[in-house]
């Protein structure tokens, strides 16, 4: 199975940048397609970007779209979070997540059909 570690959060103000890393161990992420999530005190955790196996095929949700950008390196065996005009309602903790699947073209919307998770990384942008 493939293990996650969750990265690259942090204090940014409004209108800055962070790149999150997803370091996956274990398993080569070519098996996976792969989301990133999000959960902010007090709510539901929601889905932030969504990339198939193959990586041709991605969904964001309406709130980052535009600003966010999700991409892997199979190189390094890492998907990545480029978050660009950062606001303070992105403020969360930031998880990645995995599924194992034989479709490459598709991603998933829904945490439970995901797999496997990262720890998580906060990310925290001040007005």
């Amino acid at each position: 199975q493939v293990q996650l570690v969750d990265s690259g959060g942090g204090l940014v103000q409004a209108g800055g940048s962070l790149r999150l890393s997803c370091a996956a161990s274990g398993r080569t992420l070519r098996w996976y397609a792969m989301a990133w999530f999000r959960q902010a005190p007090g709510k539901e955790r929601e889905l932030v970007a969504a990339m198939s196996k193959s990586a041709d095929n991605t969904y964001y949700a309406d709130s980052v779209k535009g600003r966010f950008t999700i991409s892997s390196d199979n190189a390094k065996n890492t998907v990545y979070l480029q978050m660009n005009s950062l606001q303070p309602e992105d403020t969360a903790a930031y998880y990645c997540a995995a599924r194992l699947t034989n479709l490459g073209s598709r991603y998933y919307r829904l945490s439970g059909e995901y797999n496997y998770w990262g720890q998580g990384t906060q990310v925290t942008v001040s007005s």
